[in-house]
């Protein structure tokens, strides 16, 4: 009898917090099953655990939590290997910590408001919940924000056709008017390397990154700057996108627009490499992953590589291509909409760390040279057939 209370508490625990957590907590929202964004959503299971357990001595409520924290975090556990094929160990370390300590607080709380009026016990119930909430995704909120901007930015020379800065005004006037007004991307970048948005790459410093972002008809003088740069040892990240849907800003046929197909053609052709268009059918939304534990990108429709020298391996289901160039590397990616904030921005503008898409994590790591740490990232619900 005993143990079947036990099992029920812990039931009562675990299905609330797993529950909220998919539905309220952002998992399905964003297509991840982090245990750590049920976190904020603990508490309401805790104050059910405790009630259930109230009447139990000390010994038996010890033993109800352990076996509650158990149940959530095997249950947790399963949905990661299920949906995301990892275990997601630090994720759950967290859960449990935290689970631990929302279960403490809400027998201490049980325990005083047992004695309390039922018209007060409600509101302070509620009261636990909201303060547990707004805590958890304070921490969140810090963690999130991380170290700050690093002390050393290394140099980011960014060529790009897109939008990024000044776009959608009509005229010099209203651009002033309005002032600067930076697509997220270059906020972003500009917190983690020292971003030079140029038209040329004449003065392109020799131990700068470089970013072809869907850029323009390039002068033939910049197309041999680029290949002499990677052949040299330079690291390239190149946004290729074979059939462009960033949203125009100015009426169709302004040359201001962004261009509809990549213009870089030239230049992986010298590579040796060939982007095809997507297929009518491979027009949507298409999660890829870099390798088993590497970042997530969300494309639209995205190009394929269809011819790769024996110097480039493709990547994310040929969609990315990483290549040796010389005596430098190029990463050439067969998208640029991925860049577009509907891609990886949180549908949360409170909760940034609900991000859709690594894109804007990854990006920033990779211009300053920082090897992706797993152990920190979303855990993304794998794509049926991978």
């Amino acid at each position: 009898m005993a143990g079947a209370r036990i099992l029920s508490a812990g039931v009562a625990y675990a299905a609330p917090a797993l529950l909220l957590g998919w539905y309220l907590g952002g998992q399905a929202l964003t297509g991840r099953v982090d245990a750590w964004l049920a976190v904020p959503l603990l508490m309401p299971g805790a104050l059910l655990h405790a009630r259930l357990m109230r009447d139990t001595d000390r010994a038996g409520r010890a033993w109800a939590a352990v076996a509650a924290l158990a149940l959530l975090i095997a249950l947790q556990g399963a949905l990661h290997l299920i949906l995301a094929a990892r275990p997601g160990v630090p994720a759950l370390l967290v859960t449990a910590l935290a689970g631990a300590v929302c279960l403490t607080a809400a027998q201490a709380l049980d325990k005083v408001a047992v004695r309390w009026p039922r018209a007060v016990r409600w509101p302070a119930s509620l009261l636990a919940v909201l303060l547990w909430f707004a805590g958890s995704h304070g921490t969140i909120a810090l963690l999130h924000r991380g170290g700050g901007e690093p002390a050393v930015r290394p140099v980011a020379v960014m060529l790009s056709g897109l939008p990024l800065r000044w776009g959608g005004a009509a005229d010099l006037a209203s651009m002033l008017d309005r002032g600067p007004a930076d697509h997220p991307v270059l906020v972003q970048l500009d917190r983690a390397v020292d971003l030079r948005l140029v038209d040329s790459l004449e003065a392109l410093p020799p131990d700068a990154r470089l970013l072809l972002a869907h850029p323009r008809a390039l002068a033939p003088a910049d197309l041999v700057r680029i290949d002499d740069h990677v052949r040299k040892g330079g690291e390239a990240i190149l946004f290729a996108d074979a059939l462009s849907s960033w949203p125009p800003p100015y009426p169709l046929g302004d040359p201001r627009n962004p261009p509809i197909t990549s213009l870089l053609t030239p230049l992986l052709d010298h590579w040796g490499v060939e982007l095809a268009a997507p297929a009518p059918a491979d027009q949507v939304d298409v999660p890829i992953q870099l390798s088993r534990e590497g970042p997530l990108l969300r494309l639209h429709s995205a190009g394929r590589f269809v011819r790769l020298p024996s110097t480039c391996r493709a990547l994310g289901g040929g969609a990315v291509a990483e290549c040796r160039i010389g005596a430098g590397r190029a990463l050439i990616v067969g998208d640029a909409d991925l860049l577009h904030e509907s891609q990886w921005r949180s549908p949360l503008a409170w909760a940034p760390w609900l991000r859709r898409a690594d894109t804007m994590a990854w990006l920033p790591a990779r211009l300053r040279g920082d090897a992706w740490d797993s152990r920190i990232a979303p855990l993304w619900i794998r794509p049926r057939g991978d």
